[in-house]
Parts: C-alpha cells; sequence; structure tokens
C-alpha cells in the first residue's frame, strides 16, 4: 500500500467504506469519478446503498462525468438514495426510476457539466467521491480508468473521499493530463494544437486536508460488452470508408484523415473498428471514450495516438488490457472532459465525428436520446459537443429496428437532440447522404434515397410528396397529421417499448 499511498499525514484516513458512507448526509450534492462506465467509486456507493435499504431517506442528487456502473447508478436507485442525476446514464435501473418520475434527470451536454460546477449553477458540491489507483506526497490524486469531472469536484467540492482501487494497475500512473481552464473573464486559450499534445500534470491536485476518508477497494470496473462486428456494421464501416475516400480524393481532407471521435456502444464500436481493414494509416483520435475498437486500431498500427478521458474496455478484454497496457501507454492520454468535449478544441483540431442516432428525419435532425419522444433512453451525452463543432459531423445508424418493424428514419423526429444545422453526414447499412448545401426538400430525397430501407422508402416519399401538396410551406414542408400517426401506428403495435 506504500505505493498507492504515498502521503504520510493521509495514512490515518484509511477506513471501512461503511465509516466513510457516514459523511454523507440528507440532499447532499456529490460530484464522482467514472464515465462510460470506467473509473467510478463503487465500495462506497454500495455502502450508501446499505443505508438506504435500512430505511433511510438520503435523497442525494449525484453528478458525475458520464454513465457509471451498477454499484453506483443502479444500487442507489434501486434503494432510493438517488433523488436527482447529471448528466449521463444507461443503467437499467436508474432509467426506470428516470422514466416513472423516481429520479429527476437533466440531459446535459457533457461540457457543460464542469462549466456549470465552476460557475455554481448546481449549488455547493458537498462531496467529491472518486476512485485512483494512488495518492502522492503532496496529495495529488493519480485517478484510475477514467477523468470525467474529477478534478473539478475535488477542486469545488467540501470533502473529497477517495477509493483507491487495487485492481486498477499502477502503470496507469502516468497517462492523464489534468488541465482546467479559468473561469470568464479570465479564461486564455486552451494551449491544445495536436492529439498527442500534454499540457498540464498527471495527477488531480488536491489540499491533502480536503480528503477525509480513504477506502480501499479492489472491485473491478463493470464495463459492458460490445456485440460483434455483424454485416450491418460491417456495410455501415464500408459505406463510412468510401465516403471517407472521397473526401481524401477530392482535397478536402488529408489522406490520414484529421482526428476521429467516436460515440459508445455496439453500432458506434463496430463502425468505427471497420477501419481497421482500410487503406488509411497514420491515423489519430481525440474523443471521449477509447474503446475496442480503438484499441484494435492501436494495435494494427492504424492509428499511432488516442485521446480521451476515459479508458472503457469490454469485460472480455479487461484482464489482458491490464496485463498488458504497457504496449498502449506511450499511445493515449485521458483528459478532463472540460478538455476531451471542449468546443474550442475540438474545431481547432478539425474533428471528424462520428455518432449514433436513435431515429433521425428526412430533414437530417437526429434524436439520439427519446423513445417516442418522451422515454428517456441514456442521455446525450458528448454527441452534441462533437457534432455541433466538428470538421464532419456524421451519424450513423441502421436503417431499420426491431426486426424491422420500425423505419430508423422517420417523416419528424419524436425529439430533436440534433437539428438539421449539425447534421452533415448520415449513413446507414442501405448507403450514405451527404447533406451540407442542400435544401430541406434536397436533403429529405437525398436521405430516403440512400439511406432508408426499400420497404419504407415508397411510404416516406409518399409523405414527402403530400407534404408538398399539402404544406402552405414549399420550403421544409410538413403534413403533421401524417407525421403524428407514422409514430402512432408503432406505438400501438407495442413494438417502441423500453424494457
Amino acid at each position: 500500500m506504500e505505493k498507492r499511498l504515498r502521503c504520510a499525514k493521509l495514512k490515518d484516513k484509511i477506513m471501512e467504506a461503511k465509516e466513510a458512507a457516514k459523511f454523507f448526509e440528507k440532499d447532499m450534492v456529490v460530484g464522482t469519478s467514472g464515465f462510460t462506465p470506467a473509473g467510478y467509486p463503487k465500495s462506497v456507493p454500495l455502502a450508501l446503498a446499505e443505508r438506504g435499504e435500512k430505511g433511510e431517506d438520503l435523497g442525494l442528487t449525484i453528478i458525475t462525468g458520464a454513465s457509471v456502473g451498477d454499484e453506483l447508478d443502479g444500487a442507489l436507485s434501486r434503494t432510493g438514495v438517488l433523488k436527482r442525476r447529471y448528466p449521463y446514464q444507461t443503467n437499467k435501473d436508474s432509467r426506470n426510476k428516470i422514466n416513472d418520475g423516481s429520479v429527476q434527470y437533466s440531459d446535459m451536454h457533457l461540457s457543460h457539466v464542469p462549466q456549470w460546477v465552476k460557475y455554481g449553477f448546481f449549488g455547493n458540491i458537498d462531496i467529491a467521491l472518486v476512485e485512483a489507483v494512488a495518492i502522492r506526497e503532496d496529495g495529488g490524486i493519480v485517478p484510475s480508468t477514467s477523468i470525467g469531472n474529477s478534478n473539478v469536484f475535488v477542486e469545488k467540492a467540501d470533502k473529497v473521499i477517495v477509493e483507491i482501487n487495487t485492481s486498477q494497475p499502477l502503470a496507469l500512473e502516468g497517462i492523464h493530463d489534468i488541465y482546467s481552464p479559468e473561469n470568464p473573464p479570465n479564461r486564455r486559450p486552451i494551449p491544445l494544437t495536436r492529439t498527442n499534445e500534454r499540457i498540464g500534470t498527471d495527477y488531480i491536485p488536491c489540499d491533502p486536508d480536503k480528503i477525509v476518508a480513504i477506502v480501499i477497494s479492489d472491485i473491478k470496473d463493470k464495463t459492458r460488452p460490445v456485440a460483434s462486428i455483424d454485416d450491418v456494421s460491417k456495410q455501415m464501416a464500408k459505406h463510412l470508408i468510401g465516403f471517407l475516400e472521397k473526401e481524401v480524393k477530392e482535397g478536402r481532407l488529408p489522406e490520414n484523415l484529421l482526428p476521429l471521435q467516436s460515440g459508445v456502444g455496439s453500432v458506434a464500436n463496430a463502425v468505427l473498428g471497420g477501419l481497421v481493414d482500410s487503406k488509411f494509416e497514420d491515423l489519430t483520435i481525440y474523443s471521449e471514450v477509447i474503446q475496442d475498437s480503438a484499441l484494435d486500431l492501436l494495435d494494427s498500427g492504424k492509428v499511432t495516438f488516442a485521446s480521451g478521458t476515459s479508458l472503457t474496455v469490454s469485460p472480455d478484454r479487461l484482464d489482458d488490457f491490464y496485463d498488458n497496457f504497457h504496449k498502449y501507454k506511450e499511445k493515449v492520454v485521458l483528459r478532463p472532459q472540460e478538455i476531451s468535449n471542449n468546443p474550442e478544441v475540438i474545431r481547432r483540431l478539425g474533428i471528424i465525428a462520428m455518432n449514433t442516432a436513435i431515429e433521425l428525419d428526412i430533414y437530417g435532425n437526429v434524436n439520439s436520446t427519446n423513445i417516442m419522444g418522451s422515454k428517456m433512453m441514456n442521455g446525450i451525452g458528448g454527441s452534441g459537443d462533437f457534432a455541433r463543432n466538428a470538421y464532419l459531423s456524421i451519424f450513423t445508424t441502421q436503417s431499420i429496428a426491431k426486426n424491422g418493424d420500425i423505419s430508423s428514419i422517420v417523416p419528424m423526429v419524436s425529439h430533436h437532440d440534433h437539428t438539421e444545422h449539425d447534421v452533415h453526414v448520415i449513413v446507414t447499412e442501405q448507403g450514405v447522404a451527404d447533406l451540407r448545401g442542400l435544401s430541406p426538400k434536397e436533403r429529405a430525397k437525398t436521405i430516403i434515397e440512400n439511406c432508408a430501407h426499400p420497404d419504407y422508402k415508397e411510404q416516406l416519399m409518399e409523405y414527402l410528396s403530400s407534404s408538398l401538396e399539402k404544406s402552405a410551406s414549399k420550403h421544409l414542408p410538413h403534413a403533421m397529421d401524417k407525421s403524428l400517426s407514422w409514430h402512432k401506428r408503432f406505438l400501438e403495435q407495442g413494438t417502441m417499448k423500453i424494457k
């Protein structure tokens, strides 16, 4: 433990999770580490859940980096400890509590969260609860597999509780790059001009007097498995690669492209992974999550460097990744999400953003969060940070869902996350729709012809024709009754229910 806890004055702060959990009081605002679920605290949340099981009404507000594991979101939701949640989640129990109204949830752009904490928009942060691999002699905290908002929580919280997780390899020390911009009017340009540059410290600065408890844990990250790359994903990747090759040929991209960003999940992982079989070389990644496909690209030599805020490796590969981390240590860096998702940096570097949609409409608007417009799935995450500011904003989705019962392309999305103004390119297994510079009617025809499933093309084109006939505006025509009936039909079939 001497290698893990190097600050002598903090050794008497070591305690069991149950003791550390006593620092939490009713209605506190708590900021925790964790991002898609990696590097999140585990032991203390489970101890808090035990308090909830015994009937205590804690009613905590939890702010994280992004999604976290079941030990945090799941356990606190099931036991009623969680009252309010920001900014992104993927846990089925927290999702159900959000949708039944038990947990108040505000979906946010991830780049906004650290600023809101600094600006005081969330009120006072009572406790920062963060996972680490070590604490330095000066009290500095060495994060584990994610940073997210940990540095901002540590800076602003009244008290800090650290979980030193011995299952996380000490070799992670050195891959972090902690930089925190000042608030306006004192904010200066972020001095980051290349993906592989470092601009900060490799630890989170922390006054050791703020640390009130240290808990030793050995619980591994409960990351999510990713689906195998199926034929549909391969076809989407093929279309994407063809589009990028054309951009290079036309002189709009360099031969080694520009830094790549990819959303999380099986589809995003599969599409990004398709680049392994492309002719592109000397690629870089500037994203939020370094996931399985990014490791494959690093292993293949296609990617030379990857920057993110989280290392999220699927369960089947986690042990091997830890054992062979030395292969990646000089090729990856983890930054706070205030930097990884920063619009200033995204625009400066010229990111190619690739994110996924639940549904999109014929005019290019994207819904990435709410089923049928009202049932929260996960949240917008960082997709808006990248889509709004990217050199190229690309959205991918399979053209159908629910075994073909639903078209993922609809007349009008039931919820808007990304407007037509922020969507440059759409890719499905059917093809590519390049929307740049097109009028609404031109976008509609391009999306239907190139990206819609054959089973739905005729219905979508009929909707467009009917809208042009009946709508007072010929610029962006809609037939509202027909648009609503499109979703109503699937709702009546019961195919849009979240299980």
